[in-house]
């Protein structure tokens, strides 16, 4: 199957304006964009036959030119990453089985995330779009409901079937649990992590619909495909013992930092 990746980047985010030109640094005090990291991710995922940065903003499609990135301009009335997705694999003609929109602020992304997620897509020929989920250690829970407690929007988690379909995703730490968890044990809470692979029909068809309430109030993208009762699937992943974090508010910065360094990653 060919693939495609593209990595949607906008410059005007509400919560964070700006963000995919953030400087990040690493375990050698190197400071790299947000938006050079996450293509480095992609540019190790075995199996992309291409890797493409879609922005409306041209300071972002400059600096990612600049580190060898191809780039593909699209509109600014995308209101999010899967139609700008959708959008840039028009302009480049269509051509690919499977389309990966791997989101500009997952810089910690592990690259078998998304080769997991490409072959979970490919190992079920009735799905058309499917999205990696992580159950959270105590740790990773319990800097969640930090956020939530000082009213920052942070991670988004899911709950799905028994056959691994979504039934819901929320910025809410869902399902509720009063119980509490050392921070090595593992949780009834997945996190969502913000990667998509379509097939082109879910791809083309995504833009066409309105925005529904559920993905008006969530501000989540992947809620018009189940608002559309579009199934999508839920692959679950193995960290593997890393930590994932995305970077969604300026205090995200310094932890994620602290997990490159931790990581050992320049």
């Amino acid at each position: 199957m060919s693939v495609l990746i593209v990595i949607p980047a906008r410059y005007a985010s509400t919560r964070y304006p700006g963000k995919p030109l953030v400087g990040l640094r690493g375990a050698t005090g190197d400071s790299r964009s947000l938006i050079r990291r996450t293509w480095e991710v992609a540019c190790k995922v075995e199996g992309a036959d291409r890797i493409v940065v879609a922005t409306d903003d041209d300071r972002i499609a400059a600096a990612s030119r600049a580190f060898g990135a191809e780039t593909v301009m699209t509109s600014s009335d995308c209101v999010n990453g899967t139609e700008r997705c959708a959008e840039a694999l028009n302009a480049l003609g269509g051509g690919f089985d499977i389309i990966v929109n791997l989101q500009g602020d997952a810089p910690l992304t592990p690259v078998w995330f998304i080769e997991d997620l490409v072959s979970g897509l490919a190992d079920h020929p009735t799905a058309e779009v499917a999205t990696p989920v992580l159950r959270c250690d105590g740790r990773a829970l319990n800097g969640f409901l930090e956020d939530r407690h000082a009213g920052r929007v942070g991670a988004t988690t899911a709950v799905f079937t028994l056959d691994n379909r979504a039934l819901y995703f929320s910025k809410e730490v869902i399902p509720f649990t009063t119980d509490v968890y050392p921070d090595t044990d593992p949780t009834p809470v997945f996190h969502h992590v913000g990667v998509y692979a379509y097939r082109p029909s879910a791809l083309a068809a995504y833009p066409l619909w309105p925005v529904g309430p559920l993905e008006r109030l969530e501000g989540l993208e992947q809620l018009r495909f189940l608002e559309q009762a579009h199934p999508v699937l839920c692959v679950e992943v193995d960290a593997r013992g890393r930590q994932f974090w995305e970077l969604n508010n300026p205090e995200d910065v310094p932890r994620i930092e602290g997990i490159l360094a931790e990581l050992g990653i320049e």
